[in-house]
């Protein structure tokens, strides 16, 4: 029996990345989602609370996409 040690190697640096970017991209959608509106009084305004909460469902979405395409392949 030969192990294909360049293989094996690449076959985890490649899952270490993709597992690094994943779970980055998720603690990124839940900082977006933890974004508290201020209030009016202290000049706040709902602008950047938008865009961090549009940002955070692009992350989740970017989640999904990814752990689908690795479904796909693993039964493909």
């Amino acid at each position: 029996m030969k192990i294909d040690w360049a293989a094996l190697g690449s076959v985890f640096g490649v899952s270490l990345v993709v597992t690094v970017a994943l779970v980055g991209l998720f603690t990124l959608g839940i900082v977006g989602l933890s974004k508290q509106a201020e209030p009016a009084a202290q000049g706040g305004s709902g602008g950047s609370v938008l865009l961090a909460r549009a940002g955070a469902y692009v992350c989740f979405a970017l989640c999904v996409a990814a752990v689908a395409y690795g479904i796909f392949l693993i039964v493909a």
